[in-house]
Formats: structure tokens, sequence, C-alpha cells
């Protein structure tokens, strides 16, 4: 019999990429949505529904082995209201379906203290209100596993790009969709590196670990993804790819968006994360290396290619 999985947030990148690699994978796969007409890949059934609504995602899981909780209040709005509750109704439909929950994680739960290189047991004492809830969501997930309610794999790895994906820093702070960009944005600070995560290589690794058989109650992984060890690798790559006539690369005007905060949402959430741009945080992976005998990674070139690409860049 085929593996079934249930998406939330499949029109997502993290979430589109995952259902992608499941269907290519023979598993069979609903994706949970709000909207009846969206267009998902053959081997996809849509279900109409809410991830606040615990009814709807109690039903959808029915039969389900996975529950791939990638859902997120878009634009950063509204977390403190909707983040916690979505994923209780997670756990009450793993609860009674037997499935096992796979939550994206952040490096929005680690603090300085953590930092630069952090493994899957150190402490988790987030600085912002966004890591505090991450931080509580993970903690929900380890309760309810080892009450024997549910199971629950975290994967968490660096900021994303890949195809599917625009609401992220490289759609977003880098370049700009929907043309060939003028300027490439670098938000880092001279010298200081900084961790990317390939969604495509992303959706390869929590794949691989779901179809493993020896997945303890609650576990937790690290990827190192494409590491930056300059800050200049990726916006450099991105020139590269764009290739004559030269696109220059030029600093994010943070100034711009501390202004922009001052009355919208977005650029205010993308404040509060700028320390993670002022100081190196890299993700170690060894226990991933060790569970898989290594990590997926498309080369860095190809993923800069796919991602303009599908951001119509190029």
């Amino acid at each position: 019999m085929k593996k079934t999985a249930l998406v939330l947030g499949a029109t997502g990148g993290v979430g589109g990429a995952v259902m992608r690699r499941l269907i290519a994978g023979g598993w069979s796969v609903r994706a949970l949505t709000r909207r009846a007409n969206v267009d998902f890949p053959e081997g996809c059934e849509a279900v109409t529904g809410d991830a606040m609504d615990g009814v709807a995602v109690a039903s959808a899981a029915e039969g389900a082995s996975v529950i791939v909780h990638a859902v997120n209040p878009p634009g950063y709005r509204d977390w403190d209201r909707l983040v916690l509750p979505m994923l209780d109704n997670t756990i009450r439909a793993a609860s009674a379906s037997g499935a096992r929950i796979l939550l994206p994680g952040t490096v929005y739960n680690f603090g300085p203290n953590a930092f630069p290189n952090i493994d899957e047991g150190a402490p988790q004492m987030p600085k912002t209100r966004k890591g505090k809830i991450r931080v509580e969501m993970e903690q929900r997930l380890r309760a309810a596993a080892e009450q024997g309610r549910c199971t629950a794999l975290i994967v968490r790895a660096g900021d994303f790009f890949g195809p599917g994906a625009a609401n992220n820093w490289f759609g977003q702070g880098l370049v700009t969709p929907g043309a060939r960009p003028k300027v490439i944005r670098n938000p880092g600070s001279r010298g200081v590196g900084h961790q990317w995560a390939y969604l495509p290589d992303v959706a390869e690794t929590m794949v691989r670990l779901l179809e493993r058989a020896d997945l303890p109650a609650f576990g937790s992984f690290h990827m190192e993804g494409h590491w930056d060890h300059d800050g200049r690798q990726m916006v450099q790559t991105i020139a590269r790819v764009l290739g004559d006539p030269v696109v220059p690369i030029r600093p994010l005007p943070w100034w711009l968006l501390r202004v922009a905060a001052l009355v919208a949402t977005t650029p205010r959430e993308m404040m509060e994360m700028r320390y993670l741009w002022q100081q190196p945080v890299r993700l170690t992976n060894a226990r991933l290396v060790a569970a898989l005998g290594g990590e997926p990674r498309t080369p860095l070139l190809e993923a800069v290619r796919t991602t303009l690409s599908d951001l119509q860049c190029i």
C-alpha cells in the first residue's frame, strides 16, 4: 500500500518542495488548502480546509502516516495569534491518526549564547518574539511525543531559497522577482558567513529521514546546506549566473527597512531578524550525516540558476 502524507502549507516553499518529493517517491499526498482553485501536480489530492480548523485538519489526516506542518502566516503576520493554535490542531490530528509530524525548523530558536556553531543539543534561548514562539512549538511536539500522543521529526536549515519560494530573503532582499535585476543587494556584514538551504535539498533530506525505520519518537536534525563563509559567495554566484552586462552588488539599505518598519509589518519583522546577518550562525550536520551517510547538496551554481529562473530574473 502507498504511504500517505498530509501537507499543510503545500502552496509555500518548503511545503511545496516536500509535496513534490513525496509524489516523486511514490507517496499518496493530500494538500490542505483554503483556496479551491489551486493547481497541484498530478498525484496530489487537494482538500479544502483551513489549518486553524481542527476538524478539517483531523479529517484530512485520516489514514495518513505523516503530517507535514509547513504552514506559516504570510508576511510574518499574526504569529502570536495563529502559529501555536495551528500546531495544536496538527498534534491532535496526528494523535488520532497515528501520523508522524514533520516540522521544518529555523535558527530563530537560538540566541547569541549558542553561536556560531549550533548542533541539535544547543540551548534554545532566543532573543526575538518569533524565536520564543518557535521554541514553544518544539516543546509542545516533544511533550506530545514523550506522552505517546504522536511522533515528531524536526529538520532545521538555514535561509531557504529555490523554486516555488519568493517569500524569503533571496527573493525579497537580494533580488527583485519578475525581471533581470539591476542591482544585487547583500544584507550581510562584510566578512560574516551566512547559511543557505536549497529547497529541493531540504525536501530530499526530509523524505529520506521520514523513510527510515529507526527514527526516535522525537528526532531533530540539522542541515549544513550551503555555507557562505564570507557573506559574498551567494551574491557573487547570482552575478555570475546573470552574466553580462555585469550587475552591481551593493549593501542592503537597512535604514530604508527601518523607516518602512514604522508603518508596515513585514519590514518590521525583517528588522527583528537582522542580528542573524551581523554574526556567523552555522548549523552543524554531524547527526544528519551519521543517519544518512551524507547530506543531499545541489551545486550552488545550479541551485542559484534554477532559483533565478523560477523568479523570472533570467
